[in-house]
């Protein structure tokens, strides 16, 4: 399946702050946090990357895009991967922010 999608000036703008959000979120991410925080965070990571990958994906998937699916499966709240220690997940939080920084970056309005 391919989808085409084709994004305007506004809806690249809206993803770029939400990539920028998403990117924040993660980084804050690796400080000592509640728990709660960790389960927002899987909510709001799960929906940016998912809106990502659909701005992605404008003609054909790539390798963002599956970059973006990866995230998704990682961060879901509804069957979430426990990884139990903070040190690896930390550098997961900083890779995941950093693609959101480069999808939001990438695209040139």
């Amino acid at each position: 399946m391919i989808f085409v999608i084709s994004l305007t000036t506004k809806q690249t703008q809206i993803m770029k702050k939400v990539s920028i959000l998403c990117a924040a979120l993660l980084v804050v991410a690796c400080f000592q946090l509640p728990m709660g925080y960790y389960t927002f965070l899987r909510i709001a990571i799960t929906i940016g990357a998912l809106l990502t990958f659909i701005g992605q994906t404008k003609k054909d998937v790539n390798p963002v895009g599956i970059a973006f699916i990866i995230i998704t499966i990682l961060f879901n709240p509804i069957f979430p991967v426990h990884l139990n220690s903070k040190t690896i997940w930390m550098p997961i939080d900083i890779i995941a922010a950093a693609l959101f920084l480069i999808a939001g970056f990438k695209n040139k309005e």
